[in-house]
């Protein structure tokens, strides 16, 4: 496989591994990116710090697939902020990539423990 081959399969897993978080994430409640970025970095130990960089691309590309819906609101500190809420298709997609998720974990354990 070519270097930039695998330089684009990386950049896909990490989109979808993203994309998957912010799906999860948005389960709960529909938040604003800054509230994503904070529940992810809080729910992983101070582990995951998502970038605006990175975010907004994902929400954008989330929106796009008709899996995510935004809408402008006030926020808690009466500030302008786009809230995203998850749609039903992006609840089916996410419960889909979760499964997929949980396999992919079960494979590399194995893999990792032979």
């Amino acid at each position: 496989m070519s270097g930039r081959n695998q330089y684009q399969n990386r950049i896909e897993l990490l989109q979808g591994t993203l994309d998957m978080l912010i799906l999860r994430t948005l389960q709960g409640r529909p938040q604003h990116g800054y509230g994503i970025t904070q529940t992810l970095r809080i729910n992983s130990g101070d582990v995951l710090q998502v970038e605006t960089g990175s975010l907004y691309p994902a929400l954008h590309r989330l929106e796009r697939q008709g899996w995510v819906r935004s809408e402008w609101k006030q926020t808690e500190n009466n500030q302008h902020a786009k809230y995203y809420r998850i749609t039903a298709a992006g609840k089916k997609h996410q419960a889909s990539d979760h499964t997929r998720w949980q396999q992919m974990v079960e494979a590399i354990t194995a893999i990792m423990q032979a």
